[in-house]
């Protein structure tokens, strides 16, 4: 390519332009701006672009550009050290890979733009960044820097937007960052940091954008947070948070998105939210909230979502949000709600899926909920009456004796029905629930039997609506089987979740006792992996422990006193009708105290599947479910028991994927989910591999080594987008 030398501008965007960068420079020397973004060029990026000493802006971005180097830094940047007039440099999207080279200080004073997003950069970020003083944006998103953000970075005093999400990064955010007076956006999701938010970001107030999300960070959020008047948009979801929302969250009054989700918040919902009138989504999902949801949530006018899903919220949905008009997505799932679902405005257009899984709201049949119950005034004013005047002095006289009744009756004879949010309850008592029991499974027969375990058997019955469950009964007999149902029941009536079996009702007699339980129509993962007649795909399998990996992270984080498994394995995992995942079984499950992070037990688990810190000493804690999980997650993909004869002497499964995966993974994985002849080999190979490298970090020897449920599920669904994106390529 030929180019005049007196040139000043060359703007070759998108246009598929092949070859190597340095036929587009040559001669050209007086180039000021150099785009060639959007094409296919390859190679290295030339060192002779410091050779353009009048060169201003230099965009490559979106091409097929490397650079190598003995020492893996960028030779290039160094020779850019040239161009003094530089003040935009974009490099994006470009498979460069190294590190950025402590070279970097040298470019020019008058830098203000330096973006290297999905360039697969290693290694750290150099100190010597904070030399870029007049940058104004800096992006080194999506890449694969580890270490800790320098504090050097606070020098960056004109610097705008800071973007070093999607990283590898660790460690606090540095107060430095408090130094970037200039600061609108700040970025730094996706990585591992830990620790606090810095109490002193409530001094940037030019922020606007802030995310902070899927991280590590923990404490409370700083009180000179909500001091940021004019921030617009705020995620912090996805993090350890604690503590409760203040009052001031309602200061915040020109915020337009807010996200909380899956933090462990635990307070009230402020009524100050209602205040902030410009919010258009609002998620404060997966955490422990509770107390009502605010009348005041009515008056946020602009609301487009609204997430409360999977709280402890109780009380209404308060009729005043039928009059947010602009609202299209609404969740209160997985919360202690009752009373009547609002009919009008917004409400016309929510589904089932909205409400699932309350403790009892009724209305329409179209949302599966019961009726509402309706009474008219003047019957209800008579029947006030009528029970002031004769019904409350009788009542007041009944309390005692049944008070010591009760007492009387605690250990001989009780029963509880739990309610069950599909207008499944069973309002029996004593031997009269044994006996519905007795005739919804046809007296326990064998053709009713689902399977067995330790402690007793499981049965499919069918109760007086038609409608199906399952039904574990007890082997009294046995050692142990008292302390199991007792266990079981306790935290059962703890937990819910969309990932873990429920419970309807249970039953205890003295010489009976059994558990009545959400019927799973598929069976269990047992089931769908060895049977010949059952075949799951890879994207069915990926679903099902992410399910799986969902239920662990709530059992671990979603509670104050964090609850132990202790018997992963796939004939407790169950799956519904829509191949949705369910952990069931908590029969020699622990709950630790609020200060404990382990304990000590004599029952042992499934061999095969218990760490090694349980099986010798009977150690027990969260990261032994992470261990059992790993073992689960090899199994899953590779169609072997962690049992199976070939696992001998010091060949152990762990072992036998770890040396496998060395000589290619087609040799580990299920025969009938990788052939090399089939489409998508490739992506569905390197797939499993993340996988399975997944599997060992869960699976170490070490507690400490093995990673945390939060992560694990937010890992899990990164390959699985990154799977589903290759196979829509190819």
């Amino acid at each position: 390519m030929s180019l005049d030398s007196n040139l000043e501008e060359l703007f070759l965007w998108g246009n598929y332009l092949s070859g190597n960068i340095s036929d587009c420079i040559s001669n050209a020397s007086k180039l000021k701006i150099l785009n060639l973004n959007q094409n296919s060029f390859i190679g290295l990026i030339p060192n002779t672009l410091g050779n353009l000493c009048f060169l201003e802006v230099l965009r490559l971005w979106s091409n097929h550009l490397t650079t190598k180097t003995p020492n893996h830094e960028w030779s290039f940047l160094s020779s850019l050290a040239n161009c003094k007039n530089l003040r935009v440099l974009e490099i994006s999207f470009n498979p460069l890979n190294g590190i950025l080279p402590t070279s970097i200080l040298n470019l020019s004073a008058s830098l203000q733009r330096f973006v290297a997003d999905d360039c697969k950069i290693k290694g750290f970020i150099p100190m010597e960044i904070g030399s870029l003083s007049n940058i104004m944006v800096l992006s080194l998103s999506q890449n694969e820097l580890s270490g800790s953000i320098p504090a050097t970075i606070g020098r960056l005093q004109n610097v705008q937007g800071l973007y070093l999400n999607g990283n590898k990064l660790q460690g606090p955010i540095p107060d430095s960052v408090c130094h970037l007076e200039k600061l609108s956006y700040l970025s730094l999701s996706a990585n591992m940091l830990q620790g606090p938010i810095p109490h002193c970001l409530g001094d940037l107030t030019f922020l606007r954008n802030l995310y902070l999300d899927s991280n590590k960070l923990h404490s409370t959020i700083p009180f000179t947070f909500w001091s940021l008047k004019d921030i617009l948009k705020v995620d912090l979801s996805s993090n350890y948070l604690n503590g409760s929302l203040p009052l001031d969250i309602g200061n915040l009054k020109v915020l337009t998105y807010l996200n909380l989700s899956r933090n462990l918040f635990s307070s009230d919902i402020p009524i100050t939210i209602g205040g902030l009138n410009g919010l258009q989504i609002l998620s404060l999902s997966s955490n422990r909230l509770q107390g009502p949801i605010p009348q005041s949530l009515g008056d946020m006018f602009s609301l487009e979502t609204l997430d409360l899903s999977n709280n402890n919220l109780s009380g209404i949905i308060p009729k005043s949000l039928e009059r947010l008009s602009y609202l299209r997505y609404f969740n209160v799932a997985f919360n202690r709600l009752e009373g009547k679902i609002p009919n009008e405005g917004c409400f016309q257009n929510f589904t089932t899926k909205s409400f699932m899984h309350n403790y009892a709201l009724c209305g329409s049949p179209q949302l599966q909920v019961p009726p509402c119950k309706t009474i008219t005034h003047r019957l209800l004013k008579t029947t006030l009456m009528h029970i002031l005047r004769y019904v409350l002095p009788i009542i007041a006289s009944i309390m005692v004796i049944l008070t010591f009744i009760i007492v009387l009756k605690k250990f001989q004879n009780r029963s509880t029905s739990l309610p069950m949010n599909e207008g499944l309850t069973l309002e029996i008592r004593g031997r009269n629930l044994y006996n519905r029991l007795l005739q919804a499974t046809d007296r326990f027969s064998e053709g009713n039997l689902l399977g067995s375990g330790s402690f007793g058997s499981v049965y499919k019955g069918t109760i007086s609506n038609g409608r199906n469950v399952a039904i574990k009964v007890f082997n009294l007999q046995l050692e142990g089987a008292f302390k199991s149902f007792d266990v079981e029941c306790e935290v059962m009536q703890n937990i819910l979740h969309r990932n873990l079996v429920k419970v309807i009702s249970f039953c205890s007699c003295i010489d009976f006792k059994a558990l009545v339980l959400e019927f799973m129509p598929n069976g269990s993962l047992e089931k769908w992996l060895y049977s010949n007649h059952c075949f799951l795909d890879i994207l069915q399998r990926i679903n099902i422990m992410i399910d799986v990996a969902s239920a662990l992270e709530y059992l671990h984080l979603g509670h104050r006193n964090p609850i132990i498994h202790c018997d992963l394995k796939p004939s407790n995992v169950l799956l519904d009708r829509d191949m949705v995942a369910h952990v069931g079984d908590f029969g020699i499950a622990k709950m630790l105290g609020e200060v404990e992070t382990m304990k000590q037990t004599m029952t042992l688990a499934t061999i095969g599947y218990m760490a090694p810190e349980y099986g010798s000493a009977g150690i027990v804690s969260v990261k032994s479910d992470v261990y059992s999980y790993g073992i689960l997650l090899m199994e899953t993909f590779t169609r072997r028991k962690p049992t199976n004869e070939i696992f001998v002497g010091e060949m152990s499964m762990k072992h036998w994927v770890k040396e496998s995966l060395s000589n290619g993974i087609i040799g580990v994985t299920d025969s009938s989910l990788l052939r090399n002849e089939e489409n998508h080999f490739m992506v569905k190979a390197n797939c499993i591999a993340s996988i399975m490298g997944l599997a060992l970090d869960c699976s170490a020897e070490l507690p400490e080594e093995r990673k945390d449920m939060k992560d694990v599920v937010c890992i899990l669904k990164k390959i699985k987008i990154m799977y589903l994106n290759n196979i829509r390529k190819v």
